[in-house]
Parts: C-alpha cells; structure tokens; sequence
C-alpha cells in the first residue's frame, strides 16, 4: 500500500464515569517549639469516584501510584510526578521512561502488588476498569480514586476527569490550555467529515480473526467525536462484534481503521491476516488505500488521558482525508 502502517496495540476501559467534586478544606496542624510555633497546612480536594465514593485527596500529591496509563500521561502532561506504575504488562512506548527502576513496578493492571505499595506510603492511587475489582483492598492503604470515562459520552467524561486531576494538582490553566488543542484538532477533522459522505469501518485483529467496533464502543471516538460516518450499524460491545472476511466485503468501507490487539498484548502481530485477504481487498478502501493500522499501544492500552487523546485524534487526522 502506499501510505505507511503504523503497527501496534490499544487497550482501552470500557467503564462509566461518575463526576468529580472540587471543594476543598485544609486541616492544619500546630507543633510548639522552644519560644517558636510551627503551622503545617494539607490542602485536599474532595473527588467524587465513579463508584459513588467521596474521597479526600490531597492536592499536589509526592508519592502517587497510578493503575491506567491515560491517568499517568496526564499527570506527567500537567508537571505531576507518578512513583509507581504496573510494568507486568506492556508498557506504551510513549511512556517508556516510566520502565526506568527511578519507578516502582506495582503489580499488573488487573493485580496490584499490595505489599510493596502499602511500603510507598501512596498520597493517593489512582485506578480504573483493570484495577476496578481492587478498589476496598487499596483504600485501606491509601485514598483510592477510580476514574475513567463513558465511551458513550467520551468527550465530557474525560474532560471531566482531567479537570479534576487540573485540581488536584493546581494546573487548571495547563489543562483548559491542552484541551483546547485536542478541541481544534477535532474541529478540523470533524468539519471534512460533516462535509463527505465517506465512512469507517473500526476492525480489532487478534490471533488472525476481526473484531468490528462501532459508535458508542471503546474506539467510537472515530465516529462519535471526530464524527467520522459509521460504514454499518455496530452494536456497542466491550470487546466488538466478531466479522467475516465475506462481511467487510460486503459492507465495503471507504475506510478501515485496524487495531491489532494481540500486537497490543505482546501476542503476534496478526492484522495483516486480515488485510492480506482477497475478500478484504476489494473494498474502497483497499483500492484507495486507505486501510490504516493505528497504534495499538495507545488505542488499546491507554487512550484517555491528555497525551494519549492528543495522539489519537491527531492520528486520525493525517489519515482522513477526504478528496
């Protein structure tokens, strides 16, 4: 083909969000000294979990440990320090310098190493869909935020969240700066698609087998935001619709946007199984070779914090175009 592949993975929650508060208190503690008086002042913010759960975190954190890798991107995106990622699992290269020893390996994504954070003394923990099922057992170490977004209302979700980590780390300004560039990358794309009747068909690859993806799903961003047309009518699954060969044919895209999953994973890389196919190859957008393989490692594996959405939308943005 003669526009380039970019190989990868993604991995991206599927899980609803519940708005964040902002208010905050201090609580102030006295220590007397020989003819002097010392006051130590702990400003927190009070941040509501998607499970309903009002937690009091303090505001700019040292010692933080952060299951979801769109959380850590945006932390680093606002000057935040993260002390501990999960490095079990594959680590985006975006975000390669968190493999570096100067940050503690935390366990997976889906199973904390509870005795070495409980040694970290974590300000606060941050977790979402992966970690979900370990929310009790990391409050009890520390201030347990779960945050992550509704892939049916993407765009407020998130946005809501990076507010609130714009609070909790006082870089409300970076913040309002950062989404107004990933707001005027999708205006553009979403000004040629308002204005073709071209559409995209999302496709997830693994172990040779696809996956379709539709609006409303983990990767709807393409259409729900970015307003790019769907090829057909795709129920909004976590883990999509699995499709033939003989159906991309018959639906025949202009576009088809490729996740390879088991690339993702550390698995083989099986999305050129799927490209590679006489069937698929008689589609639009096999003929104008516009079949696209996006980096896994940021849809998949993370894809909702400040950079991760930054690359995303500008990702789609070199690729759709419309004349």
């Amino acid at each position: 083909m003669k526009k380039p592949f970019m190989w990868a993975l993604t991995a991206f929650a599927t899980v609803s969000l519940a708005a964040c508060g902002t208010s905050s208190d201090k609580n102030e503690q006295t220590s007397t000294g020989e003819g002097t008086s010392t006051e130590a002042t702990e400003e927190t913010i009070e941040v509501e979990s998607m499970n309903g759960e009002v937690v009091k975190v303090p505001v700019n954190p040292e010692v933080v440990v952060s299951f979801d890798h769109g959380i850590t991107d945006s932390i680093r995106a606002l000057g935040g320090e993260v002390s501990g990622i999960p490095k079990a699992n594959n680590i985006p290269d975006y975000l390669s310098e968190f493999e570096s020893d100067d940050y503690e390996d935390v366990g997976s994504l889906f199973e904390p190493n509870f005795e070495l954070i409980h040694s970290m003394e974590p300000d606060v923990i941050f977790i979402s869909g992966r970690a979900s099922d370990n929310y009790e057992e990391l409050s009890e170490i520390a201030p347990t935020v779960y945050m992550a977004v509704d892939n049916e209302n993407f765009m407020e979700s998130f946005e809501t969240n990076m507010r609130t980590l714009g609070d909790i780390f006082e870089a409300q300004d970076e913040v309002e700066e950062q989404l107004a560039g990933i707001h005027e990358t999708i205006d553009n794309v979403k000004e040629r698609a308002d204005n073709t009747d071209k559409n995209a068909l999302i496709l997830s690859a693994d172990e040779g087998s696809a996956s379709a993806f539709g609006a409303g799903s983990r990767f709807g961003i393409i259409h729900d935001v970015l307003g790019i047309k769907t090829a057909d009518d795709i129920e909004a699954e976590n883990h999509g619709e699995t499709v033939s060969f003989e159906y991309i044919a018959d639906v025949d895209p202009d576009y088809i946007f490729m996740i390879d999953r088991g690339a993702s994973i550390g698995n083989e890389a099986t999305a050129s199984q799927v490209i590679d196919n006489e069937l698929v190859a008689r589609t639009k957008a096999a003929q104008n070779d516009d079949i696209y393989v996006l980096d896994g490692e940021v849809w998949y594996l993370s894809g909702s914090g400040l950079e991760s959405v930054k690359l995303i939308v500008d990702e789609i943005d070199s690729m759709f175009e419309t004349e």
